[in-house]
């Protein structure tokens, strides 16, 4: 006798209502409950004077985050889970909160003209009404831009740490970051590898955050922050250059530029790391690389992202004699280009 598998609308119903999840998550992180919350438990009522809410949701709204699984309540007391207490607590180095901050305060708006976005091709963001777009609203706020590059380090710092322990650096001695942000790959490549010195290739409002985390870490010694904008300027040489969420900002000429200037700066024998959240080959698994390829829709002229098929293949045609596509953590993969 056969069974069938009964077919009820939870998946399309969560994903239809998806808004709902996402919404209560980013209004705990801008509340600061996740900060509150890193120095103890807490009860309701305590949290509800730290917090100033209304008693009338209160209840729900820490018990619906205990169901999403980011608190923990036992004998009436809430707690955060570990992964929120390290990635959600505002005074630890691993904050992505910065990130989450700016998803709600622009994305989660934007987001709601992605029909108008898929029916034109246009930006969605602050370009649609004549301001200056994603980077303009980060870089030109100096508290803005260190929450997001402090985002963008818990943010990659997994991946970072696998590109320190898969690539082979005793090969190489020296090498730049191209929008390097806060030093994050940096850092951990040179923690691993007491050998290699580097430098983030940045524009000039990031070196002040740069130098401060790099002292942070012990490595002052070791990297040095180069001003400069990498459409203006050549990218400056070393043994390895790495783009890390880069590439999928720009257009495809845009990409295809940038892979050109690394490899002329390559002695040959160097290595190019591209990496990010690279849309799967078959375009069937990598729904994050995927939704943030729509986001570069919402926030860009004509980013996009790519399958490590097209990465390789670009590389190839600015001049790499070899390339492979190597898998780093969750949805991250690097492609690897020699000159």
């Amino acid at each position: 006798m056969s069974t069938k598998m009964a077919v009820t609308p939870d998946k399309i119903m969560q994903l239809g209502l998806g808004f709902w999840t996402a919404k209560t998550f980013l209004s705990a992180v801008e509340l600061g409950l996740f900060t509150e919350l890193a120095n103890g438990p807490l009860t309701e009522d305590e949290l509800r004077r730290r917090l100033q809410l209304h008693p009338r949701s209160a209840r729900d709204f820490l018990d619906a985050l205990v169901a999403l699984g980011v608190l923990e309540r036992e004998n009436d007391l809430y707690r955060n889970t570990p992964d929120a207490d390290l990635f959600l607590d505002r005074n630890k180095l691993s904050y992505l909160g910065g990130m989450l901050e700016m998803a709600n305060e622009r994305l989660y708006g934007f987001w709601g003209s992605l029909t108008e976005g898929l029916r034109t091709g246009l930006p969605q963001n602050e370009i649609k009404t004549g301001g200056g777009g994603l980077f303009e609203s980060i870089y030109g706020d100096p508290d803005r831009l260190r929450l997001f590059l402090r985002g963008m380090t818990g943010l990659s710092m997994g991946a970072s740490k696998a590109i320190a322990e898969k690539f082979p650096w005793a090969d190489y001695k020296t090498v730049v970051d191209v929008g390097g942000a806060q030093g994050g790959l940096l850092v951990q490549v040179c923690l691993a590898h007491p050998h290699i010195t580097g430098a983030n290739f940045d524009l000039s409002v990031v070196g002040p955050i740069f130098e401060e985390y790099v002292a942070q870490n012990g490595l002052s010694d070791r990297l040095k922050f180069i001003e400069g904008n990498f459409f203006e300027q050549s990218i400056p040489g070393a043994d390895v250059i790495t783009m890390g969420h880069i590439l999928h900002d720009w257009n495809l000429a845009e990409k295809q530029m940038l892979l050109a200037k690394a490899y002329d700066a390559l002695p040959d024998g160097g290595a190019l790391i591209v990496f990010e959240a690279l849309i799967d080959d078959e375009r069937r698994q990598n729904a994050f690389g995927l939704l943030m390829s729509l986001n570069m829709l919402i926030e860009t002229p004509g980013g996009f992202d790519y399958t490590g098929k097209d990465c390789s293949q670009w590389m190839r045609e600015a001049g790499f004699r070899e390339t492979r596509v190597e898998h780093l953590i969750g949805p991250d993969s690097m492609v690897v280009g020699i000159k």
